[in-house]
């Protein structure tokens, strides 16, 4: 059986879909598993060994459709579900099926403040478009594989950081995901580890600017690593503080004590930090999995994604988070 998953982007979102993936080749060992996605997050299903061809959107959508066309595939797991996604199912031509992705749901919610979302997180409503098949959730949680040749030895960071140390996340697409510099820098200096900065090449000023306050402490890695080098790094750390991104799924992959920040976005999006059943149970997930966030704020969540600004000005989704409940956290475990 030759099944398509289809995920274009991004980083979080992709690896919240390696349970359906490893599910699939498990429950079905004779399936033959091929994934699309942007040629920008190959690396993140590179090294995934459930996977049996990748496939890369090109430019040109009818590039990839001639390329598609030619594996004649049984059928089709659309786990993006967009207009692009939908032109490919029906020009393929194959039984499919796709996620639903509650936009309305999440429309009253952001514009109304509606709670209508299901309490299901979003690697559930995933397996949904596999149930079917008679393929089930095994509650092994997430994945995520990295080569040899992204590992970063300990012996390759700083002295300081040799015993141990937090790495915090402090990249995300949209800046009202963002903790701020400020509150970053009123924050490192009350935890009792070592730091390591973890972001894009776009981060990497902001991450300079908090360095400077403790060069020995912190580690400013923004830039210098890729996705894989930096997952390489989470998976040293002792705890991980994020914002609400791709490395906090990444962290939980890796089954690491998380602490996520929420700003504009919520929890009950779906999209919460995610260990599976079996791998961790109920008790040790709520010690393992802290969520900080600004609650019973009128104006949250203002979007389902974020903006590049507070559209009120004030920002006060993460300008009001708890630095205290972040410091217990980390400096109880």
């Amino acid at each position: 059986m030759k099944i398509l998953i289809i995920r274009f982007s991004s980083i979080g979102d992709i690896v919240l879909t390696s349970p359906v993936i490893r599910c699939i080749k498990k429950q079905i060992p004779s399936a033959e598993i091929h994934y699309l996605t942007k040629s920008s997050y190959n690396q993140i299903i590179q090294h995934n060994p459930y996977i049996t061809v990748k496939h890369l959107l090109h430019d040109d959508l009818n590039e990839t459709l001639t390329a598609l066309k030619k594996e004649n595939f049984d059928f089709i797991i659309d786990l993006h579900h967009n207009f692009r996604s939908w032109k490919i199912r029906m020009v393929l031509g194959k039984p499919s099926k796709a996620f639903n992705k509650i936009n309305l749901e999440k429309w009253l919610y952001v514009n109304l403040r509606f709670n209508m979302m299901p309490l299901a997180h979003i690697v559930e409503r995933y397996l949904e478009t596999v149930k079917a098949m008679g393929v089930n959730n095994d509650g092994e949680g997430l994945d995520y594989f990295i080569s040899p040749a992204d590992e970063i030895r300990i012996e390759q960071l700083p002295l300081t950081h040799l015993h141990g140390f937090i790495a915090i996340a402090i990249g995300a697409q949209h800046v009202t995901k963002k903790l701020p510099v400020e509150k970053l820098k009123r924050l490192i200096p009350m935890l009792s580890y070592p730091i390591i900065l973890l972001g894009g090449k776009e981060d990497a000023e902001a991450g300079e600017a908090v360095r400077a306050m403790d060069p020995l402490k912190v580690f400013n890695s923004c830039g210098k690593f890729t996705i894989n080098q930096s997952a390489s790094i989470i998976r040293l750390s002792k705890a991980v503080i994020t914002n609400d991104t791709g490395m906090m799924h990444i962290a939980a992959a890796y089954k690491k004590k998380i602490i996520s920040l929420w700003g504009n976005t919520v929890p009950q999006f779906g999209m919460s930090p995610y260990f599976g059943s079996k791998s961790i149970s109920g008790a040790d997930q709520n010690g393992i999995s802290e969520i900080v966030e600004v609650q019973n704020l009128p104006c949250r969540p203002c979007s389902k994604l974020g903006y590049q600004k507070c559209p009120l000005g004030h920002f006060k989704c993460m300008n009001n988070i708890d630095d205290k409940k972040i410091i217990r956290s980390i400096n109880s475990y």
